[in-house]
């Protein structure tokens, strides 16, 4: 009796394409891996200035969130085509386009974090002699870590599944799979790929949360926030 073949049957879970096409995954799932984690930190450096910016009052807030907003609304294939002069098919075109991306969260958290760090410790923080840039490197940024982190998570989640649309360039990660896989309708690396994704978002998402829980002990302990040095 012949051994069917699962390849040749074109069935949507195929062990035999896992074991064949492990180097070719394990490629793809770095080259994802990467682009996210560049794409996110690229975008939390630059989301913390603007935030500063956006506090100092609604002349700059409105602005900076109106454009964070409005560059979340333009279609990623319109977003990708508008780069394209400036960075040619590379992966600098979708960590870009990743990074506009991320701003509309990040952003807005990161700004929630600063405005909601309690006044009396400033004033107390101040009291002590701290200068400005003190304040927020030692008192506020630390107090505003919880809505930073939890911004980062939606934004890397977020970016993971974004990631694959930069298969249009051939810089998408498990996209590059999926793309390929969906004209030709092959199941196996459809449903492989895709699994790999949601996976990578899940451990993604996990291992933030173990940090935010590591930097932010305070959040879970009910701990009173104190000021260094007091």
């Amino acid at each position: 009796m012949a051994v069917r073949n699962c390849l040749v049957a074109n069935d949507w879970i195929c062990w035999d394409y896992v074991t064949s096409r492990a180097p070719e995954l394990a490629d793809a799932t770095l080259e994802h891996v990467w682009i996210t984690a560049v794409s996110v930190l690229i975008g939390v450096a630059v989301s913390v200035p603007l935030a500063l910016l956006a506090r100092r009052g609604r002349r700059w807030a409105a602005p900076v969130l109106g454009l964070t907003t409005l560059l979340y609304t333009i279609p990623s294939l319109a977003m990708f085509s508008l780069l394209l002069p400036l960075f040619g098919l590379s992966a600098a075109l979708v960590v870009t386009g990743l990074v506009l991306y991320s701003l509309t969260i990040l952003v807005r958290n990161v700004l929630a974090g600063l405005e909601a760090v309690p006044e009396e410790v400033r004033e107390a923080a101040r009291g002590m002699g701290y200068g400005p840039a003190r304040l927020l490197w030692q008192v506020e940024l630390p107090l505003a870590l919880p809505a930073l982190l939890a911004g980062v998570r939606i934004a890397t989640v977020s970016t993971v599944a974004l990631t694959t649309v930069g298969s249009i360039v051939g810089k998408g990660g498990l996209g590059n799979l999926i793309a390929p896989a969906v004209s030709s309708s092959f199941k196996a690396q459809v449903l492989t790929a895709s699994v790999l994704c949601v996976l990578l978002a899940l451990v993604a998402d996990l291992l933030l949360l173990g940090l935010q829980r590591m930097l932010t002990p305070w959040t879970r302990a009910g701990r009173p926030v104190r000021v260094k040095g007091a």
